[in-house]
């Protein structure tokens, strides 16, 4: 008799989503709240919004794991609701969520414990933040304390321009209660990184360091977006760095938050700026990134259910995680007015792409007559698969040149970085 396979309900609807579910699909009975259009393709998607109501209906189905993708519902508390009822759930705790909640949380964390991270103020006070900003000369990064949905962070190109934007955010205009309290930070100068450590409270398993685009157009130009491509792993990222990251950064955070009461389970994703060879943390997130999610799950060459299912448990150190030798690279094809304001749903056409290396992960689509629609915001993921970032490119431009939706806007450098190297 056949095993039965484990129920695993997602809790999100995004390509971060679609592709934590998309690569697991043959190993679990999939369930999604609320999924997309895309994501009835393999899963079933449900409508239950409020997490008492979800928490339930997953006892009562018998589901042995969730997984919850997006950061609003593990900094409300969903993963404290789930293990109240008993039940195994991937992520973050409310408190521990407050490394992505409140930056002046993270800040105060990292500051406490010592790992690497630009000098800052953290006020409410006008004044003393814009003695800060004079200090600094203008070289400065102003954050809002709380979720703006990875848009709350704004980089002055003056010092009249910061002060401008610190005014902006106390005074509710920018962001709203988000903003009235803010972060001003030194500005350092080096190369991002995106890095990503499955975690069991003691244990974590780090995977291949990525590295997205969050500008909207070529050359880093025009508005930050939610992401507008990524690939991983990065050649950007050596072994030392890897190996300082770890012992520098991940260990004594999981160590810290342990001490703060706040054992850490979940992804624990580093937002890092690396200057002359030393990381420093810019930010903490408590989720996976996307559109990184997308070009990471291909590289797992084992199985994710274990890993999620392992990290959940407290139980990493029983799992061997294995990476493929290969490089994925990303590209996001959003809608017309995208990130400006909503768009007109528009049907997707996608032409024959069974001869090249790579997959399409959909986050914006509904589902209408059998046929995907375009409904907005960041529509769909073009993912290439190769051995090295140059192929990987290539297999993921072809993808984008069989995908057609009126108004379909997408950068056409992604991974520059690397092969400008």
């Amino acid at each position: 008799m056949e095993k039965q396979k484990p129920k695993v309900l997602i809790v999100g609807g995004g390509g971060r989503e679609y592709s934590i579910g998309y690569f697991m699909k043959d190993e679990a009975e999939l369930f999604y709240a609320p999924g997309n259009g895309a994501t009835s393709q393999f899963a079933t998607n449900l409508e239950i919004k409020d997490y008492q109501g979800l928490a339930k209906w997953a006892k009562e189905n018998g589901v042995d794991l969730t997984i919850v993708g997006p950061e609003a519902p593990l900094v409300d508390g969903i993963v404290d609701i789930f293990q109240k009822e008993g039940l195994t759930i991937f992520g973050p705790t409310k408190g521990a969520s407050q490394l992505e909640g409140s930056k002046v949380f993270m800040k105060k964390f990292l500051q406490k414990y010592n790992i690497p991270t630009a000098r800052f103020v953290e006020t409410s006070n006008l004044e003393e933040a814009e003695k800060f900003i004079e200090e600094m000369g203008g070289k400065v990064v102003v954050k809002a304390d709380g979720l703006c949905g990875g848009k709350g962070v704004l980089i002055p190109s003056s010092v009249e321009e910061a002060k401008e934007q610190a005014r902006e955010m106390l005074s509710g205009k920018l962001f709203g209660e988000a903003g009235k309290r803010i972060v001003v930070e030194e500005f350092l100068d080096g190369f991002e990184l995106s890095m990503f450590a499955i975690c069991d409270g003691k244990n974590f398993k780090l995977l291949p360091a990525a590295q997205d685009h969050k500008r909207l157009l070529d050359g880093d130009r025009g508005p930050n977006t939610g992401g507008m491509g990524a690939y991983a792993p990065t050649p950007l990222a050596t072994p030392e760095i890897y190996r300082k990251v770890e012992e520098k950064i991940i260990k004594p955070t999981l160590e810290g938050m342990a001490k703060e009461g706040y054992p850490y389970t979940g992804v624990l994703f580093l937002g890092l700026m690396v200057v002359d060879g030393e990381p420093y943390v810019l930010e903490y997130n408590v989720r996976f990134g996307d559109p990184e999610c997308e070009e990471l799950m291909p590289l797992i060459d084992s199985s994710l259910y274990q890993m999620f299912y392992n990290g959940a448990i407290g139980n990493l150190e029983g799992i061997d995680t294995k990476i493929k030798p290969i490089t994925a690279v990303g590209v996001v094809c959003a809608s017309k007015n995208y990130p400006y304001g909503k768009s007109e749903p528009t049907p997707i056409e996608i032409g024959d792409i069974s001869d090249i290396n790579g997959y399409i992960a959909f986050a914006g689509v509904s589902e209408k007559d059998g046929k995907l629609w375009a409904t907005g915001g960041r529509v769909l993921v073009c993912v290439g698969f190769g051995k090295d970032v140059k192929e990987a490119r290539e297999e993921a431009y072809r993808l984008v040149g069989r995908v057609d939706f009126d108004g379909m806007q997408y950068r056409k450098d992604i991974a520059y970085q690397a092969l400008d190297k």
